[in-house]
């Protein structure tokens, strides 16, 4: 099995370029499974109905992070699509969940969401969180999106699951990192997945937004970036009868000018 996880993809300008590549990049690689994140796919942060239909027409299942709740119109929302994740670690009554499975017939694939809590909000611990969820997923095929800030909570994360999972994929800081991995017991890790968006930016938005918010800390409108794009994805080879990952590399591809 095939799966193509692509990092946080930053408004409609990212998402435009996302499914250009994706659909590229699915008929080369013979790609079975595509995972996306995409808390900040809408104009001006977080996602909405508009940017969910977006990502939705490209992946199979969207994951999302501290921004899930951004847009209070989408919040209910979260309980209407099956494949329409948020961190599993929100406690009891918030809407939505972080996980689902999707059936391939011959196989099916496990999707967690869960986010860190270091310099992160203080939602349930994901280590403990995580174990509880392990007990009643019925396939050996689990890949999880741990949104976090702090890299040594990833890894971390990506240690203690070594064996449990197929995958721990980083996302959160939009900026791929290459350490890439395929651990000791058989788990696919990498820290973060990175982005897509606008490459001559902060992350996705208008540099001089971020300088502004730096320099006086001052409320400022955050506008999405323009220019040339990048896109930023893994692609993991599992095997479903193991649920052990055959391997993991990672995909940087920018626009032509």
């Amino acid at each position: 099995m095939k799966v193509l996880f692509a990092g946080d993809i930053v408004g409609s300008y990212g998402c435009e370029f996302a499914e250009k590549e994706i659909r590229r990049i699915k008929s080369e690689e013979k790609i079975d499974i595509i995972i996306a994140n995409g808390e900040n796919s809408s104009d001006g942060n977080g996602i909405t109905r508009q940017s969910f239909e977006t990502v939705s027409r490209f992946s199979d299942v969207i994951t999302t992070g501290n921004h899930s709740f951004r847009r209070r119109e989408f919040y209910d929302c979260f309980d209407e699509y099956d494949t329409l994740l948020r961190p599993a670690n929100y406690p009891d009554g918030v809407a939505g969940k972080g996980i689902c499975v999707i059936d391939k017939g011959a196989y099916s694939l496990a999707v967690v969401n869960i986010m860190g809590t270091a310099l992160m909000q203080p939602l349930d611990n994901p280590f403990t969180v995580i174990d509880n969820v392990l007990k009643d997923i019925g396939t050996k095929n689990i890949l999880i999106d741990i949104h976090a800030e702090c890299t040594s909570e990833k890894k971390a994360m990506g240690l203690y699951l070594d064996g449990r999972v197929s995958a721990v994929i980083g996302t959160h800081t939009h900026v791929q990192t290459a350490d890439e991995i395929v651990l000791p017991k058989g788990t696919a890790y990498i820290t973060d997945a990175g982005m897509t968006g606008t490459e001559n930016s902060a992350l996705g938005v208008k540099a001089e937004n971020v300088i502004e918010k730096f320099r006086f800390n001052t409320p400022v409108k955050f506008e999405e970036a323009r220019g040339l794009r990048i896109f930023n994805a893994v692609i993991i080879d599992i095997d479903e009868k193991t649920g052990r990952s055959r391997s993991i590399k990672r995909i940087y591809t920018r626009e032509s000018r």
